[in-house]
């Protein structure tokens, strides 16, 4: 199912060419001076500027900050090819970026260059975007496809995952791309969240009347068996004990499930590492552990931007599952956020499931493909595309036994099950 799909016609994928020409020239947006960087040290040297941009970004998150994606790019990007775009205007003051990575993406036997989001790749990373001051949405996205056009610039075609469903700047990139005749598709992702009020009570409120009393029975008995203590972790000597509480309270959920367990890889406990320091130092990190009688018994980490906290990871002790530890953390720490004004509790990517009974209600991100006319990327996408129209409508068309075969079978001959992070 698509979301407002463009689809900008062709007569033939074999007037497609390596570099992606365009039939016909469009007008540069000149009001605009773009500038890449490709490297670590010249994003560092925009950092007040970036700063200033997303001050005045009312969809700002924690994703678009360099908090985030310096610490993703040195535990996942060194594969990639960093390609970020910088928009001024004709004062220098920034009003545009386009966080930007270029890999390779292998389907049958070609290799297709692939412009993404810098964060996008190891599923961390959600409500990616591309940021830009209010007032520049059309010109940013004209001067965007503009560059993108120049012969010099060799991608098949780009790939912006997770986006906010309001991202001004993607709405704005699907009109220039039909402007100029660029095939354009978007694809809905879930999400989740609970948006809360403005006291604890009112919350309760919200919650079934069995949920409710099982939240005060299950802290009664639980501070009737153990010394309990939970807290934030606020000081940077105390990051090392807790993460690496988290990655063994998580991992063992996971490996008795018979799963690997997302911290199974190394790239992400040093992700995890170094994140945990950045969002410490600006006071945006939200990292809250629970002890019973001294020993970390579930763990939470998640992380505030403005008056939103966004739930990353957690983990909690499997031997502890009929104390509840995990609930009783969360409603603690609710409570808390709550008291402090935090009205948005973001579960992130992934349907509501057992998050409904938190009080999470659906949402969704915007994945959005796009490439340059007569091209192999725009040959790709059309075709990924309309297969994934075929794939749609056999799932619903077909009986659910005869549709897990041919799924399971789909799965075995690509060569196994898709990896991701487990929450």
């Amino acid at each position: 199912m698509s979301l407002g799909d463009y689809e900008a016609p062709y007569p033939s994928i074999f007037r497609a060419n390596s570099l992606g020409g365009s039939t016909h020239e469009m007008p540069s947006d000149a009001s605009l001076k773009v500038q890449a960087s490709d490297s670590v040290g010249s994003l560092e040297s925009l950092r007040a500027d970036w700063d200033r941009l997303l001050a005045d970004f009312p969809h700002a998150t924690t994703f678009s900050t360099l908090e985030w994606l310096l610490p993703w790019w040195r535990a996942f990007g060194r594969d990639d090819r960093l390609r970020v775009l910088s928009f001024s205007d004709p004062s220098s003051s920034l009003v545009g970026l386009a966080p930007l990575a270029l890999i390779r993406h292998s389907v049958s036997g070609m290799s297709l260059r692939v412009l993404r989001l810098m964060g996008d790749g190891s599923g961390d990373s959600d409500n990616l975007d591309l940021p830009v001051r209010p007032g520049f949405e059309e010109s940013f996205a004209s001067a965007l496809l503009a560059h993108l056009e120049k012969p010099e610039e060799r991608w098949d075609f780009c790939e912006l995952n997770t986006l906010p469903a309001s991202s001004p700047a993607a709405a704005a990139i699907v009109h220039a791309a039909k402007q100029r005749g660029w095939p354009a598709f978007q694809y809905p992702r879930a999400a989740s969240a609970i948006t809360l009020p403005g006291n604890w009570e009112a919350y309760l409120q919200r919650l079934s009347a069995e949920d409710q009393k099982n939240l005060a029975r299950y802290t009664r008995r639980l501070e009737n068996r153990y010394q309990v203590q939970i807290y934030r972790c606020s000081q940077e000597s105390e990051i090392p004990r807790c993460l690496e509480a988290l990655f063994h309270l998580h991992q063992s959920r996971w490996n008795r499930a018979g799963e690997p367990g997302s911290f199974s890889s190394a790239a992400r406990r040093r992700f995890y590492d170094e994140l945990s320091l950045s969002l410490l130092a600006r006071r945006w990190l939200e990292f809250w552990v629970l002890e019973l009688d001294g020993m970390v018994a579930a763990a939470q980490f998640a992380f505030r931007y403005r008056d939103t906290v966004y739930q990353l990871q957690e983990g909690y002790d499997p031997d502890r599952s009929t104390d509840r530890v995990g609930v009783i953390l969360r409603a603690h720490v609710m409570k808390q956020l709550i008291s402090e004004g935090v009205r948005d509790y973001d579960f992130l990517g992934g349907e509501p499931g057992y998050k409904a009974r938190w009080g999470a209600e659906p949402r969704f991100y915007t994945d959005l493909k796009f490439a340059r006319p007569f091209s192999w990327g725009a040959a790709y996408l059309s075709a990924l595309h309309q297969g994934g129209k075929s794939k749609e409508w056999l799932r619903k068309s077909l009986p659910e036994p005869v549709w897990s075969v041919l799924h399971k079978t789909n799965v075995c001959l690509r060569g196994g099950t898709r990896s991701g992070t487990q929450s």
